[in-house]
């Protein structure tokens, strides 16, 4: 298990790769407004524990852990963001600083719970989803929803 903040450096490498097709350490310090030391130590971290493979000055490169986790971490930013956006009608703009405030403290079970409140509201419950955070179809879903 790894810090909330290690899981952000996570899903912004990950949308890096997805934008850009690389990770560079400058790009990742710009994007999250940090120091390049700064993300060289989490680098380090991550690479410790099976995310990442990095060696200083290298390329940064996900591991299949590291993508499984940076996809999870966006899923439950989706989920929270859908919910007050669509569902409380918050503000777009406010509601993704909201998300991003309350996915860094929200538990796996509560995410679930309310996926599946957010499925149903939105009428995404005949699609067969049964959310669960450790999977991708919430986002999946809600593409499908909007073609």
């Amino acid at each position: 298990m790894i810090s909330k903040s290690l899981e952000e450096y996570l899903k912004t490498m990950y949308i890096l790769k997805m934008q850009n097709g690389n990770i560079r350490v400058t790009d990742v310090a710009n994007k999250m407004g940090y120091t390049k030391s700064g993300v060289n130590k989490a680098l380090h971290n991550l690479n410790d524990n099976g995310y990442v493979n990095y060696e200083s000055y290298g390329t940064i490169e996900l591991t299949e852990q590291g993508v499984n986790l940076a996809k999870k971490t966006l899923e439950i930013y989706d989920i929270i963001y859908l919910f007050l956006n669509e569902v409380l009608e918050i503000d777009s703009n406010e509601a993704e600083k909201e998300a991003e405030k309350i996915k860094s403290v929200i538990s796996d079970e509560t995410t679930n719970k309310l996926a599946k409140y957010v499925h149903k509201v939105l009428g995404l419950n005949e699609l067969n989803c049964n959310y669960n955070v450790n999977n991708e179809r919430c986002r999946c879903c809600k593409k499908r929803c909007k073609r």
